[in-house]
């Protein structure tokens, strides 16, 4: 079990990248959604040992990692968003030099790590080929190898299917489920499709802030008969974007279809919808937008010169 207290952080340059951040995640993969610059990374970077926080707690299955940075990093994996490698050093041999960076001394320990590792990722028939020319989703897969050296009881990996394409994001989220069966996953992400596809718990976040937590499922079914549906003409989108709580636009054919958030019919052009975790967190990210305009509208106002 990871817990995190009341963490927070705050960059020199006055961004409070975590706002009273609080998490109980269990074994299992565990998804934090949230859109770029909403303090994902920030957040990654801290349980990972990376930055310290300005305040706040954050324990391992009882190791308080704040006070034994390096009792942590024994038992952690990590992907972070850029991942470089040596292009032109084989798989093979950069996953034995991180072994032995990572402490794994024996050869024989090592080469069968090494190998088992290569295979579980699907890259052994690859693994004497530079990594210059792996494509962008077998350079994720060897990213987890190395994260998964050393036998790792907590694993972050940080927007790790951007850019890739349908098939390989889908080989390497099947990896990332096997991998969650025994250990803490923590899958961070912008694409919702990732957590419902497989978190059986979540948080979703934004301006540092946590905005909903708990099993995707049941925010789903907080929506249920209040998301509705239909298709408009472009020249009228603006006029339901300012008139309806708008959630999401795609064009089907050509035309904008419009996703709203209402307690009944909006109009006798609408259909109800069933809901998916997209409309919870355009609904979450929108709600927190709106909340941070009032408070600086708020706050202006406050300091706004009396005229008299």
């Amino acid at each position: 079990m990871l817990s995190i207290k009341q963490l927070n952080k705050t960059y020199a340059n006055g961004v409070k990248a975590i706002n009273n951040v609080s998490l109980e995640i269990p074994n299992g993969m565990f998804g934090l959604l949230g859109p770029n610059g909403a303090g994902k990374s920030s957040l990654m970077r801290t349980i990972a040992t990376l930055q310290d926080p300005d305040s706040g707690s954050i324990d391992f299955n009882g190791l308080d990692v704040l006070k034994d940075k390096e009792g942590l990093r024994r038992q952690l994996g990590y992907l972070p968003q850029d991942f470089g490698v040596y292009p032109k050093v084989s798989a093979e041999k950069l996953l034995n030099h991180f072994a032995v960076l990572k402490g794994l001394t024996a050869k024989g320990e090592r080469k069968e790590m090494v190998e088992a590792l290569l295979h579980q990722t699907n890259l052994w028939e690859a693994r004497s080929r530079g990594l210059g020319t792996f494509s962008g989703g077998m350079r994720q897969r060897f990213g987890i190898a190395q994260a998964l050296l050393g036998a790792p009881r907590l694993v972050i990996v940080d927007e790790p299917t951007a850019g890739l394409d349908p098939d390989e994001r889908n080989r390497f989220l099947n990896l990332l489920a096997k991998i969650g069966e025994q250990v803490v996953v923590i899958l961070s992400t912008h694409i919702v499709e990732d957590v419902t596809d497989l978190c059986p718990r979540m948080a979703m976040i934004a301006k540092g802030t946590v905005l909903l937590q708990g099993e995707p499922q049941a925010a789903i079914d907080t929506l249920k008969s209040r998301v509705w549906r239909r298709t408009v003409s472009q020249d009228a989108l603006a006029d339901y974007q300012r008139d309806f709580n708008v959630l999401s636009t795609r064009l089907v054919a050509g035309r904008p279809q419009i996703n709203v958030f209402a307690e009944s019919q909006p109009d006798d052009g609408f259909v109800s919808v069933e809901p998916d975790l997209e409309d919870v967190y355009f609904l979450q990210i929108r709600n927190a937008n709106r909340a941070a305009v009032s408070t600086t509208d708020a706050a202006l106002a406050s300091t706004a010169p009396v005229v008299a």
